[in-house]
């Protein structure tokens, strides 16, 4: 799959810069296709960061040439409501506000609001209300923060 194709590539080319990465999206076809590679900091993302990642993204794409084709590279920050795609994204954001999104044919509910209490062998923990929810984490189609604005 060319998603954890390019994520194997991108992966220790971030890390060894001191990033995270976020997420990665390829859409589209032929000369308005995009790769979106999606990093996070310590200290937050400037423009900078994303220059000096693409520089280096840019040129491990260049050699390694996973996508045939043409296609744009943008790099971004994951945003305020940024998605939580990984365990550690479970464990690290324990105790904040998320909203997730549970796959077709899920027994319950489909979508849920409420508070992350945690990940506990593959079960993201959820309190809706007075309500706690195990969620397998497998069956999750998309979760991220709710923004404290």
């Amino acid at each position: 799959m060319l998603s954890e194709t390019l994520e194997t590539l991108l992966l220790p080319v971030l890390e060894g810069m001191g990033y995270e990465l976020v997420d990665l999206e390829y859409q589209g076809a032929g000369k308005g296709a995009v790769l979106r590679v999606y990093i996070d900091g310590p200290d937050g993302i400037t423009l900078d960061d994303c220059a000096a990642v693409s520089q280096q993204i840019s040129a491990v794409l260049d050699v390694e040439d996973p996508i045939p084709g043409e296609y744009n590279l943008e790099i971004s920050s994951p945003g305020v409501d940024r998605p939580l795609k990984r365990p550690a994204h479970y464990e690290k954001y324990t105790g904040e506000q998320i909203k997730v999104k549970m796959q077709k044919g899920y027994p319950g509910r489909l979508r849920l609001k409420g508070t992350l209490k945690g990940l506990n062998d593959g079960q993201v923990l959820l309190e809706v209300g007075d309500e706690q929810h195990t969620l397998p984490l497998q069956k999750i189609e998309s979760a991220r923060l709710v923004p404290d604005l």
